[in-house]
Parts: structure tokens; C-alpha cells; sequence
């Protein structure tokens, strides 16, 4: 069953909302401030988010900022009608929806089904506990990878890198991220490990390694995984 992340303060708002969304079928979790609701995303892997612009601890547009630098979560914002500064902020910081107070819960509603939608119908291309693309798949339970149903035989960096990399297929990852993600350390600057281990896991993964069609570089940003829309078999 889908689930919902409601990160706002304002009961009032948050009340009905959370009634219109149970009554699809749908599971909601609250947060009421901004650090509450990145713990909930972090820790309940949510298929939605609705987040207020207006929060007691940081601002709602930071919030979304910070989200998508290690999530692709699909992201509904609720914004204070009136406040004009509002939209040329939306523009800036690469904001998607947006609904204006006050909105209608019958166009919330379908906002929600639409994302949701498309979350369930990858679900179904998706075994449980099973994550594939291209010709390449992840045991998650098991933490193994395979390639064409042979075990790659990953060590344990390498798989918790390809892990995140395919999780957020189609996403660029800074250098600086995968590393925090992946050894929990702030970025060194002068480290080739990340580099060693994305050299080991082209060598493992791709048909020619010297021209990776999973794993691509970013010059001066970081890595890619691509999509599966882009992989042909």
C-alpha cells in the first residue's frame, strides 16, 4: 500500500488532508517540522510527500532542496497563497507542483493519484524485494547483485554503492554525496577510493567497461546510473 508523508505544523490543514487520503486506500505518516519529516523520509522511504512551504524550523523550499539531493520522491508543495515572493522562489530552487492556498482537496487528491499511479506501475515490473535494470538486478534482502542471473559477487562497498546509484536511476549523485552515503565521511577531496570502486564495478557490470552504459561520469559532478527507458537489451 502506497504511503504519504505529510510534513507540516498546522493541524488544521493537516487534519483533513490526512482524512481525503485515507479514505483512497492510501497510508499516511505526519511530521511536523522539517527535521522530523527528513528522519520519516529517510527512515519510511514514503511514495509521496506533501510539504509545506511554511515550517517552524527551516524553511519549506530548503526542505525540498535538501530532499533532492538523495531522493527523487515525487513532492507536492503547499504553499501561502498571496505571498508573491512564493512563485519567483519556486522557479529558483527548482520546485515542481505547487498548490496555493486555498486549494481544493478534489485537485489534491488527483495530484496524489497521479503520482501515485506511476509508483505502482513500477512496482509491478519489480519482484519484492528484487530491483532491476537493464540486464542487471539487486537481491536487496540478500545484498547481492547479479547480471543476466549470475551473481557479480560484489564486495560490501561495492554493492552498497550500485544500490544507491540504482535506486536513483536517472539522477546525477555528486562525488561528495555517494561518498558521505556510502562510507559516512565527509568527502576528502583527494580520495580515489570512489574511484576504484566505481573502475571495479564497470569492470563487473558492464559489456565494455571503457564505455559504461550503466554507470556513466558527470565530468566534474559525479556519477549517473542510467534509467531503464535508456538501456537497450
Amino acid at each position: 500500500m502506497p504511503t504519504v508523508l505529510i510534513i507540516a505544523d498546522d493541524t488544521q490543514l493537516v487534519s483533513p488532508i490526512q482524512h481525503h487520503i485515507e479514505a483512497l486506500g492510501y497510508r499516511v505518516s505526519i511530521a511536523r517540522d522539517a527535521r522530523a519529516g527528513l528522519r520519516a523520509l529517510l527512515d519510511s522511504r514514503p511514495d509521496a510527500v506533501l510539504l509545506d512551504s511554511r515550517l517552524p524550523d527551516i524553511d519549506g523550499w530548503r526542505v525540498r532542496q535538501t530532499i533532492r539531493r538523495f531522493s527523487e520522491v515525487p513532492i507536492i508543495m503547499l504553499t501561502a497563497l498571496g505571498l508573491e515572493i512564493e512563485p519567483l522562489r519556486a522557479l529558483e530552487l527548482g520546485a515542481g507542483d505547487r498548490l496555493p492556498r486555498p486549494f481544493s482537496f478534489q485537485d489534491l487528491v488527483a495530484q496524489i493519484k497521479l503520482f501515485l499511479r506511476g509508483v505502482e506501475q513500477a512496482r509491478c515490473h519489480q519482484l519484492p524485494g528484487h530491483y532491476t535494470i537493464g540486464r542487471i538486478a539487486l537481491d536487496i534482502a540478500e545484498r547481492r547483485a547479479f547480471k543476466d542471473g549470475v551473481d557479480l559477487g560484489l564486495r560490501n562497498k561495492e554493492y552498497e554503492l550500485l544500490d544507491l546509484l540504482m535506486r536513483q536511476a536517472g539522477k546525477v549523485l555528486r562525488r561528495e554525496d555517494l561518498f558521505m552515503q556510502v562510507w559516512g565521511a565527509a568527502w576528502p577531496d583527494t580520495t580515489r577510493t570512489l574511484d576504484v570502486h566505481i573502475r571495479r564495478l564497470r569492470q563487473k557490470i558492464e559489456d565494455d567497461p571503457a564505455v559504461p552504459r550503466y554507470i556513466q561520469t558527470v565530468r566534474n559532478i559525479g556519477y549517473r546510473f542510467a534509467p531503464a527507458a535508456e538501456i537497450r537489451l
